[in-house]
């Protein structure tokens, strides 16, 4: 039996089966099409010619009305005069949890469709499944769900202080928890202590789970920890690290918000305490 509110229609969808109150989310090579300050279209608002042929997706919220992902092959700009690409991630701080969790499930799953075009095994073409979120391969039948990458972020803390870095790989003007991705016979506590060694030189005892997210950048399962320090000095890795350090209450530098980010909701939980 469907949830109150709970769309009934396929996942994979056709033009046919778009309502009149349908919302939807543009992509076309990777980025988000908007209008201006609009990032989500409507019947009134969109080019009904740019939805035919393209892939429809509908993708489930929490408020319970879904959200239809359009991925486009062909630029729509001009068919949708005043639209341009953006994305995903430069839109991090000027959009709603809701929009941006929502867009990042449709950002991952543009990524799952764009790379499981052709089977791995046998190179056969792959089709939509007609019940599932999943990609058949039509000549071995072999399944392709979309994949999820486990990975920890951690916040080191030091008595009063808290331990912040920032990255050398993506010319970032913030400090933020140190994150990893957790490695073939690992627990999470295991990548924990790991990358926190690797990545600053320290090593932590105890470590705490908080809380954790889901994180399209490209398709990840933040798991977030706090470690108490034990011992060593710290000692960057430059390939991954342009500067850490302790920072207590009173000096914290330009940090991820707790609105949207698990690294925010850690140094959140860490400053409450």
């Amino acid at each position: 039996m469907l949830a109150k509110g709970q769309d009934s229609r396929p996942i994979f969808m056709t033009p046919q089966q778009i309502r009149l109150d349908d919302k939807f989310i543009l992509f076309f090579e990777g980025q988000i099409v908007c209008d201006g300050l609009l990032s989500l279209w409507t019947i009134e608002t969109i080019n009904p010619e740019v939805i035919i042929g393209a892939q429809l997706l509908r993708i489930g919220q929490d408020n319970g009305k879904d959200l239809i992902a359009v991925y486009l092959d062909n630029s729509p700009l001009e068919s949708l005069p005043g639209a341009e690409l953006r994305s995903l991630r430069s839109m991090l701080l000027s959009e709603s949890r809701e929009f941006f969790m929502g867009a990042g499930v449709a950002k991952q799953l543009e990524e799952w469709l764009r790379g499981h075009k052709y089977c791995g095994s046998c190179g056969g073409s792959t089709v939509p499944h007609s019940s599932e979120r999943a990609l058949v391969c039509s000549p071995c039948e072999r399944h392709y769900y979309p994949r999820i990458n486990p990975c920890v972020i951690v916040l080191v803390i030091r008595e009063d202080k808290m331990l912040l870095a920032k990255s050398s790989r993506h010319n970032a003007d913030f400090y933020s928890c140190l994150a990893g991705f957790m490695e073939v016979g690992e627990s999470p506590e295991d990548t924990v202590r790991r990358e926190v060694f690797e990545e600053v030189g320290i090593k932590v005892g105890r470590v705490d789970y908080i809380s954790s997210q889901s994180w399209p950048f490209p398709s990840q399962l933040m798991l977030g920890f706090i470690a108490q320090y034990e011992s060593g000095d710290i000692t960057p890795e430059p390939s991954e690290i342009a500067d850490a350090k302790w920072f207590g209450p009173y000096d914290l530098p330009n940090v991820p918000s707790a609105r949207i980010s698990v690294a925010g909701k850690l140094i959140a939980h860490f400053l409450e305490r």
